[in-house]
Formats: C-alpha cells, sequence, structure tokens
C-alpha cells in the first residue's frame, strides 16, 4: 500500500497534514495504509471500533464524532430514503430527510459505563474493551487501538479479540509503538514519548483519517 493507491484529492489531504506537521513525514506511509483499511472496511459495510484511555478515550469519543456526522461536508440524505421518511410520517419525515445527515458507523468503546463497570466488577477490569470487542465485533471491522505507549493492558486484549473474529487492527501510538506494534494490521507511530506530545500529534492524524473517509463517501 502506498500513496499512489489515493486519487490525487485524497493525497492532498496527506500532503497537508505532513505540510503543516513536517514531524509525521515519517508516518505517512502507517497513515495512507490505516486510511486504506477503513476505506475498505466501510465500502463493506463495517463499522469502527475505538479504544483508548485518558485523553486517549477523550480521542475516541472525538474520532466518533467527527464520522458519525457531517465534519466538513453536509452528507444530505439521498432522495430515495427522503421519500421513504416522508412514507412513515409525513410530517417528521419530512423533517428528518432535512435535517438527518450521512453516518460513517463508529462505537467509542469507553462510553458504556453501566457496561463496563458491570464487567470491571463481575470480572476483570482490563477486558471491558475486548468484552464489548467480542460483543460487536465481525469480521470486516475495524479496532483501532489508541495508547501513547502502546501498552495499554486493556487495549491489548481488545486487540487480541479483535484479531481472533477477523478484524483489521490500527493501532496509534508514541515512537515505539509498544506490544501494539506487533499486533497491529498498521501502527501509526509518532515520533514522541512524553504523554502530551504523543497526544498533540494523534489529532491532526486522525482528523486527517477522518476527512479523507468522508471526502471518499461523501465528496
Amino acid at each position: 500500500m502506498d500513496n499512489y493507491n489515493l486519487s490525487q484529492e485524497l493525497n492532498a489531504y496527506v500532503d497537508e497534514l505532513i505540510e503543516r506537521y513536517p514531524v509525521l513525514d515519517d508516518s505517512r506511509e502507517d497513515i495512507v495504509d490505516a486510511y486504506l483499511i477503513l476505506e475498505e472496511s466501510y465500502l463493506q459495510g463495517g463499522k469502527l471500533l475505538a479504544a483508548g484511555n485518558g485523553g486517549s478515550a477523550a480521542d475516541a469519543n472525538h474520532i466518533v464524532g467527527e464520522l458519525m456526522k457531517g465534519f466538513c461536508l453536509p452528507r444530505k440524505m439521498s432522495q430515495e430514503f427522503a421519500d421513504k421518511l416522508k412514507a412513515v410520517d409525513e410530517v417528521r419525515g419530512a423533517q428528518l430527510a432535512e435535517k438527518l445527515q450521512g453516518a460513517l458507523p463508529a462505537i467509542a468503546l469507553d462510553n458504556h459505563n453501566a457496561l463496563n463497570t458491570a464487567f470491571l466488577n463481575d470480572v476483570d477490569g482490563t477486558m471491558i474493551y475486548a468484552q464489548q470487542v467480542n460483543g460487536y465485533g465481525n469480521a470486516g471491522d475495524v479496532f483501532l487501538g489508541i495508547t501513547t505507549s502502546g501498552n495499554a493492558g486493556n487495549v491489548m486484549y481488545a486487540a487480541v479479540v479483535a484479531k481472533a473474529k477477523g478484524l483489521k487492527v490500527i493501532g496509534l501510538t508514541g515512537k515505539t509503538g509498544g506490544k501494539l506494534a506487533g499486533i497491529a494490521d498498521v501502527c501509526i507511530r509518532v515520533n514522541e514519548t512524553e504523554t502530551y506530545k504523543v497526544q498533540e500529534l494523534h489529532l491532526p492524524i486522525y482528523h486527517c483519517l477522518c476527512l479523507m473517509v468522508e471526502h471518499k463517501f461523501f465528496g
């Protein structure tokens, strides 16, 4: 996989990212490969499962927000679906057809407090994300593990389940990639080791990925 797999428009997003953040030049190929995994999954009707801890949990939520609604494009409903909405309820359907936006299915695994605390209390807190990957994940989906060290235990357990179920695994980590780099299909490593510096570079990377998939499916 390389930039030649991308259209000129999609390449432009990566070029702009590297221009703004030259330190990410070493990560270019992995960013492109991660995009291609996401594109393939969404083309096949798959979804993204994202997980992390602390600031990386917030990043997982941030990513879901960019994918599940319009990010930089309006994502208008098709006329066919608009007609179906109106056929169910003429008034509400018309309102929904006007305001709903196209979505790229994505779930942040840290958001399910009742489930996560129940599993933590009843079974094993390090496997809260693994349990959700087991429940939500299907072959062809993608698991995104965000961990600045690459060694977060709960992310690693989830990655193992993801691989066993036929999901592709993308890692978003710091300089070494940690243990996650050894299991991920693609690991995007940024050339920093301090947590906050790693997280500062994660945001423009996942913004770029979200822009690219939005352009592909709604551009």
